[in-house]
């Protein structure tokens, strides 16, 4: 394998110019917390295949957002794990699912929180499809109307 014998670091020299072409950058702008909501009260319950990641109910998603809020944090993605499940995952799309009142909660507390939501059904049914299903396979034009009536939920 070949190298140069020289390599030529006039971009990398100071801070400055490291700055000015630095082509990557991060800043806490850019971050988008996950949270997982589920049903309850006073719940804090840790994800145990995902160290540092907790299953939350409304009011302590609420505290926890207030808490990242403060630190600068721009926007949360909420992912709903409900009470019950069935073949076409009719919670997704509840008016008093855990979604749709932890997306009021947060936003009565931090209202220029952006709030994303997961507008998806594989959580919400029974077989763990993203959809609904015909025999065995997913039927996109009913699954459409439902990840519709999710969404405007949402």
């Amino acid at each position: 394998m070949w190298f140069p014998e020289y390599r030529p670091r006039r971009l990398r020299r100071t801070e400055n110019l490291r700055r000015l072409i630095r082509e990557t950058r991060l800043s806490v702008d850019m971050l988008v917390y996950p949270l997982f909501v589920k049903a309850g009260r006073g719940i804090r319950q840790p994800v145990p295949s995902m160290p540092g990641v907790f299953q939350w109910s409304r009011d302590t998603v609420v505290e926890e957002v207030k808490e990242i809020h403060q630190l600068g944090v721009p926007a949360v993605i909420l992912f709903g794990i409900p009470e019950k499940k069935d073949e076409k995952g009719t919670e997704a799309y509840a008016s008093d699912g855990v979604v749709q009142e932890a997306v009021r909660a947060i936003k009565d507390a931090c209202p220029d929180m952006v709030v994303i939501t997961d507008v998806c059904l594989c959580e919400y049914t029974s077989h763990g499809h993203c959809g609904v299903l015909d025999g065995r396979e997913v039927d996109n034009d009913p699954t459409l109307g439902l990840l519709a009536r999710i969404a405007v939920s949402h």
